[in-house]
């Protein structure tokens, strides 16, 4: 994968974070390629386990990106992996469209310590996403706009490509229930909602 290859763009910020602690503010921060601005997340971080690191967002949390807002309606977990270029969010029961998990598939991971007991977790959102849901079952999402921007935004082709292997080696994990995507999440849910 390419996601240890993106140089960071900001001080002190590294693909593996530094000092962590248990109920730490950690703030998801997406942009687009093009640098504009994209998703604001906030969460409290968990842990970390073979899989990666872990963030719980609750129920009526405040997202926002330049355009919309909404607050959560259901508790999700965020799953940082510890390499891939990509990041998974679960969902629990609640949430209002059904969705049990969505990858976002996502380039140069950097965490970014801002201040004491803060840390931003910034990601480019590069459009692909594999969706599992209650109703659909497991997709890939939003080809047609990943084709769209690697031509407006001039995604390299080396990047591109691995990009939509990389969803469709997810597509097949998350289809087989392979881990993570196998129940993982529901430790972390748990230890979330303490």
């Amino acid at each position: 994968m390419l996601g240890d290859q993106h140089e960071t763009g900001h001080p002190g910020a590294t693909r593996t974070p530094q000092g962590l602690e248990p109920g730490q503010l950690v703030v998801a921060r997406n942009r687009k390629w093009n640098g504009k601005a994209h998703w604001v997340v906030p969460g409290r971080y968990l842990g970390e386990d073979s899989h990666g690191w872990w963030i719980f967002q609750g129920t009526n949390e405040f997202c926002s990106r330049p355009g919309a807002a909404f607050y959560t309606r259901s508790d999700a977990v965020l799953l940082v992996p510890r390499d891939g270029d990509w990041v998974a969010t679960f969902y629990d029961d609640a949430h209002p469209g059904g969705v049990r998990i969505y990858i976002d598939l996502a380039v140069a991971h950097e965490w970014n310590p801002i201040r004491p007991h803060v840390t931003e977790f910034h990601v480019i959102d590069m459009d692909l996403d594999v969706v599992s849901t209650a109703g659909r079952g497991v997709f890939i999402d939003d080809e047609d706009e990943f084709e769209d921007h690697r031509a407006a935004m001039n995604y390299p082709a080396a990047l591109a490509e691995s990009l939509e292997a990389s969803a469709a080696e997810l597509f097949q994990a998350v289809k087989a229930q392979q881990a993570p995507f196998d129940g993982t999440d529901v430790g972390w849910f748990t230890k979330g909602r303490i």
